[in-house]
């Protein structure tokens, strides 16, 4: 730890980041899904390929697939038996909308927590990884707690317009949301983004990073990220904590300004500009993913069976987050 710390006062970096985690990150050979993998992987596969291949590319350039996949959307949220609720908004002149279902707290007027995935993708790309894998694990996270009894209530979001040229814009839908929620007066005790989770390799020289992280992090793409800013610290590290207590599945997690290239790249830039905790889960993207905003990413290239287990550990980080 003393090392860690003389080598990024070294090289320059601020007070206050955040590279060493709690607990261990799991090495070693993947244990075989069980018949629950076996079916939330399957149950994964349909969401993403309905999304990217079925509907495809989906955004306001494309509105009656952006519809198509909000109605697929809010159709799989309320099957367990939950109310979804529409947060709707014009664009444009054509109306888009946010969904959103609540796993109610026991504590009244506890913060709340948020998990959210955008269901849009970018202008020229069926969005297989980005981001029908987040709003994939999204729906089946809220199948996995229904009838949960946490402390916190935990707000599920599927997300419009997170990708440009709406993002950063007042016309985003998390930004829109985190808005709403500020002026109604509701505190949120720390959000997660899940955002293009579906990508996994054991390369070497898999995995890249903007400098000088690739000093601090493996150069093997087989891991999940929890990537937070400085604020979000504490965030970050209870949230990979719970993800390697639970085990099973390689996590690294960073805590740093969110200047970073890369670092406020998705919904949870929405949350902080509220000034409260937030994070993203990711495969790292562009970093890892050769597909990213490219007509190439198809439901073939999502890894299926580690998207499973990191819906699972997931669901226990959640669970803790929520107490």
């Amino acid at each position: 730890m003393g090392l860690l710390l003389a080598l990024t006062a070294a090289l320059g970096l601020p007070p206050g980041l955040m590279f060493h985690m709690p607990g261990r990150s799991h090495r070693g050979d993947l244990a075989p899904l069980d018949g629950d993998g076996i079916s939330l992987r399957d149950a994964l596969a349909a969401h993403v390929r309905v999304l990217a291949t079925d509907i495809g590319e989906r955004n306001l350039y494309r509105y009656d697939a952006l519809r198509a996949s909000a109605s697929y959307v809010e159709g799989q949220l309320a099957e367990p038996g939950y109310r979804v609720h529409s947060q709707r908004f014009d664009v444009g002149g054509r109306e888009v909308r946010n969904l959103e279902v609540l796993v109610p707290g026991s504590v009244p007027g506890a913060a709340i927590m948020v998990v959210g995935a955008h269901y849009d993708s970018a202008p020229g790309t069926p969005g297989a990884n980005d981001n029908a894998s987040g709003t994939a694990a999204l729906i089946e996270l809220a199948r996995r707690l229904h009838g949960a009894s946490p402390s916190r209530t935990v707000h599920l979001v599927a997300f419009v317009n997170e990708e440009p040229p709406w993002y950063y814009t007042a016309d985003m839908g998390s930004l829109r949301y985190a808005r709403k929620l500020a002026g109604d007066g509701v505190e949120v005790a720390g959000m997660l983004s899940l955002e293009t989770i579906g990508y996994y390799r054991d390369t070497p020289k898999s995995q890249q990073y903007p400098f000088p992280f690739s000093l601090f992090y493996p150069d093997t793409g087989n891991f999940l990220g929890f990537v937070g800013n400085v604020r979000s610290r504490r965030l970050t590290r209870d949230a990979v904590r719970a993800f390697r207590e639970h085990g099973g599945f390689p996590s690294e997690g960073a805590a740093v300004p969110g200047s970073v290239p890369g670092v406020g790249w998705s919904d949870h830039w929405s949350f902080w500009q509220q000034g409260w905790p937030a994070l993203m889960v990711t495969d790292t993207a562009p970093f890892r993913y050769p597909h990213y905003h490219e007509p190439t990413d198809t439901a073939e290239q999502v890894d299926y069976d580690r998207l499973a287990r990191v819906v699972e550990g997931l669901e226990a980080v959640i669970r803790k987050l929520a107490e």
